[in-house]
């Protein structure tokens, strides 16, 4: 199981240099008023990465722009963790700092995940995940709660657009793995236009038969997609079907599918083509001048 997620060198004491946290609502979430597990952050043996766990309080780290190259893009990270937790450093702040340093304003979202029992969220997630009718019935609920966390922080940066400096035209989601999902409810199940996105990217996501399902906005939404062949999940036909479905809207889409890299490959190294995916990522935003 230890082969789960393909790591590269990681640093398990990286510290979180957020310029600022920003909770998303004043007192408790709606609908966990009453959860009371204590949110944590471990390194995770298994997954070889820091993990969050146990976010009752959903929150954003914000990442400002290199002031010298600041062009008002805005992008949400949603880190992905099988909704047990989240990789914090590898899918979120790892991936925040590199945006920051190419102009782009990063948010980090800390959405609401499923309580953890034990000290080892990423063994309770790939205890779950055994039985996968079970785990998505679990999970349903959180989803939806996440998305209303989505949806919430493309909110609050489009009301504070001023204070943040950026262009609320301007605002794009990224998404690993089940924070693929979380970014996929602010396109398709969001009610009011002020909380779609401009642009969006799912990395190694598994978007459900429901979403592939469901119209695409009118409102041009240009979809970047990138996942590796070998991934363990094999979730990487569900990143075609996405393509397609882009596609078929005649919707803007790319793309990249990597013959190795195995799931959860993140910001990390493994001396693959795949290392390269946010250079990749970056050459699209600047393709559509977000960059």
């Amino acid at each position: 199981m230890k082969k789960f997620i393909i790591a590269g060198l990681f640093f398990a004491g990286l510290a979180v240099h957020a310029q600022k946290t920003i909770p998303l609502y004043q007192g408790k979430a709606p609908g966990t008023e009453n959860w009371t597990q204590k949110e944590a952050q471990q390194f995770s043996q298994l997954f070889k990465t820091e993990v969050v766990y146990n976010v009752t309080q959903p929150s954003m780290l914000l990442f400002e722009a290199d002031k010298s190259k600041a062009n008002g893009t805005v992008i949400v990270i949603a880190p992905g963790g099988g909704f047990q937790s989240l990789s914090i450093n590898r899918e979120g702040i790892e991936m925040a700092k590199k945006l920051a340093a190419n102009g782009i304003t990063a948010v980090v979202l800390k959405y609401r995940l499923l309580e953890t029992k034990s000290n080892d969220p990423a063994k309770e997630m790939m205890d779950n995940i055994k039985n996968r009718v079970d785990f998505d019935t679990r999970t349903a609920p959180i989803k939806e709660m996440a998305g209303n966390d989505i949806r919430m922080a493309i909110s609050y940066i489009r009301n504070h657009a001023g204070e943040l400096k950026i262009n609320p035209e301007k605002l794009g989601v990224i998404g690993f793995s089940a924070g693929a999902s979380v970014i996929l409810e602010s396109i398709f199940h969001s009610k009011d236009a002020s909380t779609i996105p401009n642009f969006a990217a799912s990395i190694y996501g598994g978007p459900s038969r429901e979403i592939l399902d469901t119209a695409i906005p009118k409102s041009p939404l240009p979809m970047f997609i990138c996942a590796a062949s070998d991934d363990q999940l094999k979730l990487a036909p569900k990143s075609v079907l996405l393509y397609s479905k882009w596609q078929e809207a005649g919707q803007p889409a790319e793309l990249h599918l990597y013959e190795k890299g195995g799931h959860g490959f993140g910001m990390g190294k493994q001396n693959l083509p795949v290392d390269q995916w946010s250079d990749v990522y970056l050459d699209w935003l600047r393709f559509h001048k977000f960059l």
